[in-house]
């Protein structure tokens, strides 16, 4: 039935049953025939399915495709079935006796494994009671942990507490017996400094072990103070001891800077006391000092110094007036710079201050500016080191520490200014006054660089008194020169004039000295005095009678004021480049009206010339061949006494050889070119056929003869 199934292949489903109609009644059941067929039918049903199944089986298969019988092939199975159990119970019964070992053998380990669950078992619950336990334990160690921590906490403050307030025998020995010059009294000042803080710290938080010791540290404390105020008076008394080196006593108080900052956080008054002592002592000290080495320093001054009438525009020939003494200083020194730069000099600013007495006995005499060196710089080595010792020892810091340096310097610092106000008040030496000025100047920087600004209002009140009086030097100066009338002169010459000089010392001097610290007004004075100069020797040049002295003259006092500025003032400076312009525009001017007399109908007939060749009238020279036969063979004629007359000349009215080298060599090659323009103008057209060309000289051949006319110097 299989089969036949397989080879019809599935069936179509069956249609679902119509629903039946309901009837009014029902009819009887089924009868028990239909019931054992449907019994029979599920049966079959049962069997398909297990054909069905054994179908699908590997061997069935291959059986079904080799063509064997079912039915044989299913009783040879089952023999070998039945062989292969005979077998099985012959190898039963055959190991029947292991068998019962192994069951004996099994049921000891069930028994054992028995046993060990009810070990485990117990030993689980043992493990649940010591981890609890652990636990117990762990929460006690915790607890004590806490409480040890707190302990040590407690321990360690009390500790501390303990160390601030108790009193130790070797500290009373020290603050009572021990001298205060030992290292053991000052460390065990320090040490009742801090109980001593600390106890007041303890009293302010109600800590009533204070009240045990505070008694005992207030006598030591007054006993301390009473020491040290005793030992810091006795330092500052050993300053008045007449000859004695103050810096001495005043290093030694710097070992013991403690001792004032014990006496500040725990006896103010005996502190103020103190400092009030100390700069006291140390102004009236430093007062005399330098009241007594200013006085002796301005013994050893130059006797002669500048006076009123030492100015640039004041004749040599001036009166003083008929009881004046004559004066043995030549003038010109007080416009001179000289050696006197040399005390701006790094080396020389900063060497030993003058010592008055060595000096005097050398019979050595100095200028003003030396002298105010030697003044301001042991003036700023004291200060400095003053101001260092105040801050350090009186623990003072910015306004506090100028106050407090003011009022051991001020009285000091008061007589500098009003020894310089007397001094710079009748002073007419703008040399001195101006290095005195750039003294200040770095002066200033030497502190700003050292970081001590103690001494900042006193350069600046001194630069306030000595810039006014510069500048009035330089404006007394300015109308000097405006006021000088040439004529009142006496007699004039064409060399030098002793005012230019002067001028040209001054400023040179001046230009020098302020390239460093460049001023715009000292500028603008300077730029006023060179314009009034300029004016001045243009009325002296107009005294002459003839052009060419008036030009020698300009030329020679330009030329040395240009030679005395170039000296000092570098080459950019406005007067140098002033004076070059001057010079060389009269140096020209010169040298035409030089070759003028020998040379000038050559030169005028040049220029007439090329003026016609400019304009294109050529045709007009043609009447001139006279003029030009006449000054060519003039010319080849006379050059030569010419050309050594200007040369002996030139020589003659310049004093500075090296001009008149200059001018010669100038006017020789203006000569030249002349020369050269004029053979140009006798080869156009209308003279190129004169025979006065023959006349002419080679150019070349002029060149090297003027050349041996030429001097060397």
């Amino acid at each position: 039935m299989a089969a036949e199934a397989a080879v019809r292949g599935p069936e179509p489903p069956l249609e679902p049953p119509p629903e039946p109609e309901l009837e009014p009644e029902l009819g009887p059941g089924p009868t028990e025939a239909e019931l054992e067929l449907e019994g029979e039918e599920l049966v079959l049903d049962e069997v398909d399915v297990h054909i069905q199944a054994n179908l699908e089986d590997a061997l069935v298969q291959e059986a079904l495709k080799t063509g064997v019988d079912l039915r044989e092939y299913s009783k040879q199975v089952e023999l070998e079935l039945q062989e292969v159990e005979r077998a099985s119970i012959r190898d039963y019964i055959k190991e029947s006796e292991n068998i019962a070992s192994l069951h004996n053998q099994i049921t000891a380990c069930d028994a054992i494994l028995e046993r060990m669950e009810q070990m485990l078992g117990a030993f689980q619950c043992d493990l649940s009671s010591i981890s609890s336990e652990i636990r117990a334990l762990q929460e006690h160690s915790v607890a004590m942990t806490l409480r040890l921590r707190n302990r040590r906490a407690v321990r360690r403050q009390l500790g501390r507490l303990l160390d601030q307030l108790v009193v130790p025998p070797a500290m009373i020995s020290a603050i009572l017996e021990a001298p205060v010059t030992e290292p053991q009294f000052l460390e065990q000042l320090r040490e009742l400094n801090g109980k001593i803080d600390s106890v007041k710290e303890q009293a302010f938080r109600d800590t009533v072990a204070c009240a045990d010791v505070q008694h005992v540290l207030e006598k030591l404390k007054i006993k301390a103070v009473t020491k040290i105020r005793e030992f810091v008076l006795q330092k500052i008394y050993s300053f008045r001891k007449p000859m004695t080196n103050y810096q001495i006593p005043q290093n030694a108080l710097l070992k013991y800077r403690f001792f004032y900052q014990f006496l500040l956080g725990n006896e103010r008054a005996a502190a103020q006391e103190l400092r009030e002592q100390y700069t006291d002592t140390m102004a009236k000290i430093y007062l005399s000092y330098f009241k007594s080495y200013t006085a002796r320093l301005m013994k050893i001054q130059y006797e002669e110094v500048a006076e009123k009438d030492d100015l640039m525009g004041v004749e040599d020939t001036a009166k003083k007036g008929f009881f004046s003494k004559p004066s043995l200083k030549n003038r010109n020194t007080v416009f001179t710079l000289g050696n006197r730069g040399a005390v701006l000099a790094p080396a020389e600013l900063e060497a030993p201050i003058i010592v008055p007495h060595a000096a005097q006995k050398s019979d050595l005499r100095f200028p003003f500016e030396s002298l105010f060196r030697s003044q301001h710089y042991a003036l700023l080595d004291t200060g400095c080191r003053e101001f260092a010792f105040l801050c350090d020892f009186f623990m003072a810091t910015g306004a506090g520490a100028l106050e407090l340096f003011d009022s051991v310097m001020g009285k000091t610092l008061a007589m500098f200014l009003k020894h310089m106000d007397a001094y710079v008040s009748d002073c007419y030496d703008g040399i001195a006054v101006f290095l005195c000025i750039h003294i200040v100047l770095r002066f200033r920087a030497i502190m700003a660089k050292r970081n001590i600004p103690a001494l900042d209002r006193y350069w600046e009140a001194l630069l306030e008194l000595l810039w006014p009086r510069f500048e009035h030097i330089l404006e007394l100066n300015i109308q000097s020169i405006q006021s000088t009338d040439p004529q009142k002169l006496g007699f004039l010459d064409t060399r030098p004039h002793y005012i230019t000089r002067r001028y040209a010392e001054f400023s040179s001097a001046i230009v020098s000295i302020n390239q460093t610290f460049p001023n715009e007004k000292t500028n603008a004075l300077l730029g006023q005095l060179q314009v009034e100069v300029e004016n001045f020797v243009l009325r002296v040049a107009a005294e002459f009678s003839s052009r060419k002295e008036q030009l020698i003259f300009l030329i020679n006092n330009y030329d040395m004021m240009l030679g005395v500025l170039m000296e000092r003032a570098v080459e950019e400076s406005k007067e140098v480049e002033g004076f070059q312009q001057l010079l060389s525009a009269r140096t020209q001017e010169f040298i035409e009206e030089l070759l003028s007399p020998p040379f000038g109908g050559m030169i005028a007939f040049v220029k007439e010339a090329e003026a016609l060749l400019e304009k294109g009238q050529l045709e007009r020279l043609r009447g001139e061949e006279a003029r030009v036969t006449q000054l060519a063979r003039g010319f080849s004629s006379t050059w030569k006494a010419s050309v050594e007359s200007l040369s002996q000349d030139v020589m003659r009215s310049f004093s500075n050889f090296k001009n008149g080298t200059s001018i010669i060599q100038g006017a020789l090659t203006q000569l030249i070119q002349y020369y050269h323009r004029f053979h140009k103008v006798l080869a156009q057209p209308p003279l190129r056929a004169l025979p006065a060309r023959a006349d002419l000289i080679n150019i070349h051949h002029l060149m090297v003869e003027l050349k041996k006319h030429k001097p060397n110097f």
